[in-house]
């Protein structure tokens, strides 16, 4: 391989939230972070190079992003997912969570309804709450250790809520109603991996264009799948799809750039696009960032190679946890993913759950994970393990787990 995943960089000291923040969110600094979904590898060298030819120049004034960066995402997304998407549908945003915050604010008002699955990234479930709208929970069934959508669920929970509607008068006069307006979709979905199907995409897509229900949807995760699976965009697979979605994607997951805050909304309806794009102006959160924007699109444009054998090491990471778990720690069920290098922990048969199953592994095997009560009630008795790292530190953080289930057990 070109590239070393194996190398371990010390990211302490460098105010990094997943290593510097230990004693901060667990309690204590001896624990192994597997935690923050971000990955502990260098970037790509181009991407290195980039920024580093840019600092050279000493001045880092007012900037604004060339045609280059449109064009190096019109290119990766017809590359990697087979979307054709226009120059004029792509516009900014800080991150994808600060994107769906402004949809939510865009295109509800407080009181409106809007749909998540759980279990899911709790920025979804936060964001919704936060800004006075309410959340109308379509769990996810897991079934044969795979999650599904519940389809039938979520147009019984779309008739209970267009038949309480009532019209509602707040500050201002303004009339607003409480039927759901709004899809917040994951896709992958984090923290279940779950890589959507065609088909599962079209009724989905389907219910909420015979309903009037916009999706905004964050595929941030989209670059990492393995094999047997591909991304599809829900936005690709019709016009009428294309016009009722709101699409996030970012290079920050994949890449290792996180930390530079620079994400692309593509949106192909002008008047959702235009309506996105003034509530940006309004907040004055468009501009970005130079170097942001360096690193998207020298990732964009010259990482591919450096992708693919990412993703090698990544399954390979995956595999070989599948084994450990079901070799030396068969109490913990790994649902193994098709996307993104998260995976989420079945604990059940630990007999721990909540906060008390987050303690096991903090103060007894000395693993920082998330605990899976923050993504829904229905996360209450798993984790989620970050698998983005070298393997000696996943060996590390799996040897830990299992010395702490043995001691349990006895």
């Amino acid at each position: 391989m070109e590239y070393d995943f194996d190398k371990v960089i010390d990211r302490t000291g460098t105010n990094c939230s997943k290593w510097d923040l230990r004693k901060e969110v667990f309690g204590r600094d001896d624990v192994l972070p597997m935690w923050v979904a971000d990955t502990d590898f260098e970037a790509p060298k181009e991407v290195i190079e980039a920024m580093e030819e840019r600092l050279k120049h000493g001045i880092y004034g007012y900037t604004y992003r060339p045609k280059s960066f449109n064009k190096s995402i019109i290119n990766w997304m017809k590359k990697r997912h087979g979307w054709d998407i226009e120059d004029e549908w792509i516009t900014f945003s800080p991150g994808v969570v600060p994107a769906l915050s402004v949809a939510i604010n865009t295109f509800t008002h407080p009181g409106d309804r809007v749909i998540i699955q759980t279990p899911i990234y709790p920025p979804f479930q936060s964001i919704v709450k936060e800004n006075g709208r309410i959340i109308v929970d379509n769990e996810l069934m897991l079934i044969d250790g795979r999650y599904q959508m519940d389809i039938e669920k979520l147009e019984e929970q779309i008739k209970i809520s267009d038949s309480s509607f009532t019209s509602n008068t707040i500050n201002e006069n303004r009339e607003f109603d409480q039927r759901i307006k709004l899809l917040l979709f994951c896709s992958p979905h984090n923290p279940t991996g779950r890589v959507w199907t065609k088909e599962e995409l079209l009724k989905i897509g389907e219910i909420c264009l015979e309903n009037d229900i916009l999706i905004v949807s964050d595929e941030i995760h989209s670059d990492i799948i393995y094999k047997g699976y591909k991304h599809i965009p829900i936005a690709s697979l019709s016009k009428d799809l294309e016009q009722n979605t709101i699409t996030c994607i970012a290079p920050s997951k994949t890449f290792s750039l996180a930390g530079l805050s620079s994400s692309a909304v593509i949106i192909p309806n002008k008047k959702i696009r235009d309506l996105f794009n003034n509530t940006l102006n309004k907040l004055a959160i468009g501009g970005g960032n130079i170097f942001g924007n360096i690193a998207l699109e020298a990732a964009y444009s010259y990482g591919e190679d450096w992708l693919e054998e990412l993703l090698i090491y990544l399954e390979e990471n995956l595999n070989y946890l599948m084994k450990y778990f079901e070799e030396k720690i068969p109490e913990i069920k790994p649902i193994k993913p098709e996307a993104t290098y998260l995976v989420w922990l079945d604990c059940k048969e630990l007999g721990l759950e909540g906060k008390e199953l987050v303690d096991f592994f903090v103060n007894e095997a000395k693993v920082g994970v998330n605990p899976g009560f923050t993504f829904g009630e229905n996360g209450s008795s798993f984790v989620r393990l970050n698998i983005g790292c070298p393997r000696s530190i996943l060996e590390e953080g799996l040897n830990r787990i299992e010395k702490a289930v043995k001691r349990l057990n006895k």
